[in-house]
C-alpha cells in the first residue's frame, strides 16, 4: 500500500468536493465511488481521519449527513475548525466576538462573550454583511492585542448553483482594514494538519492528505510535510493542474482512483 514509492499508513480526507458535492439545500450528493473507497481503506487498514473546513454545520450534524449518505464513519474520526477553535479558546481563555454560522453556535456554546478579546470569523453567509463586519472590525480596534481567528480561510466552495464566497475573503478584508494578520484555524494551517497527524498517531510521511481545494488541502498538507493528492471531483478547475505554486503528489479523477493507485 504506497503511493509514489512512499508507504501509505494513513489518509487524511477532506469532505465536501471529495465524499460529496455541496448543495444550497439537503445534504448534496455522493461523488460516485466515494463510499466504497472509504470501505475499502478501512478492509485494508488504512487509517482514516476526515479534515474539513466546513464551518457551517456542527461535527454531529456533519456525521449524520454522511451517514444519510451512505457513510459509515465515527463521528470522532471529523475534525472541524469550530472544535479546534473552542480548544484554543479554553487554552488561551479567550472571550471571542463570534461572527460564525448560526447552525455552528452550538459548538461555542458555555464559551464566554461578553467582554471580547478577540474576533472569531466563520462561514457566516447571509450574516455577512455591512453592519456585521463592521461591528467585528470596530472590536479588532479597541486594543492592539485583539486578536482575529478565521475558521479557515478558502476562497470559495463549490454549490450546485456555483461557485461562492468562502470565509476567505471576510478575513482578508478585516485583515486589511485593522492591520492584523488573522491567525487560522483550520486548513491551511500547519497547526490544524498537525492535530490530523496526532489523531491519526501517525508521522507526516506515512499518510497522504486528498482534497479538491489546491490550495488549502494540497499545498497546505504539502507545506506540513504531508503529501498532497487533488481530485478531479468537487471546487477542481482545470487551471489547478498548472498551478504556479502548488504541484500535487498526484492528480486523481476521484477519490476512488486515489484508493486504487494506493491498494494496487
Amino acid at each position: 500500500m504506497s503511493l509514489n514509492g512512499s508507504p501509505v499508513q494513513g489518509l487524511l480526507c477532506d469532505i465536501t468536493g471529495v465524499l460529496a458535492e455541496s448543495s444550497s439545500e439537503g445534504d448534496g450528493v455522493v461523488v460516485p465511488g466515494s463510499v466504497d473507497a472509504i470501505n475499502r481503506l478501512a478492509e485494508a487498514g488504512i487509517k482514516v481521519k476526515f479534515v474539513t473546513n466546513e464551518s457551517a454545520r456542527t461535527r454531529a450534524s456533519l456525521h449524520a449527513k454522511l451517514t444519510r449518505l451512505g457513510y459509515t464513519i465515527n463521528m470522532e474520526d471529523i475534525l472541524t475548525p469550530a472544535l479546534a477553535m473552542v480548544v484554543l479558546i479554553k487554552n488561551q481563555e479567550l472571550r471571542p466576538h463570534l461572527l460564525v454560522n448560526k447552525n455552528v453556535m452550538e459548538d461555542f456554546s458555555g464559551v464566554e462573550t461578553e467582554d471580547p478579546n478577540c474576533v472569531v470569523l466563520g462561514d457566516a453567509v447571509e450574516e455577512f454583511n455591512y453592519a456585521t463586519l463592521n461591528t467585528a472590525f470596530q472590536v479588532l480596534l479597541k486594543s492592539s492585542s485583539m486578536q482575529l481567528f478565521s475558521l479557515g480561510k478558502g476562497k470559495f466552495y463549490k454549490e450546485d448553483s456555483g461557485l461562492n464566497l468562502d470565509v476567505g475573503p471576510f478575513t482578508a478584508a478585516l485583515e486589511f482594514a485593522s492591520d492584523k494578520k488573522a491567525v487560522v484555524c483550520g486548513k491551511p494551517d500547519k497547526t490544524f494538519f498537525q492535530a490530523g497527524l496526532s489523531s491519526l498517531g501517525l508521522s507526516a510521511d506515512q499518510v497522504v492528505m486528498v482534497g479538491d481545494d489546491i490550495v488549502s488541502d494540497v499545498g497546505g498538507a504539502q507545506a506540513a510535510g504531508i503529501r498532497g493528492v487533488q481530485v478531479r471531483t468537487g471546487k477542481f478547475r482545470p487551471s489547478d493542474e498548472n498551478h504556479p505554486l502548488v504541484k500535487p503528489d498526484l492528480i486523481v479523477d476521484n477519490l476512488k482512483g486515489l484508493v486504487d493507485t494506493i491498494l494496487n
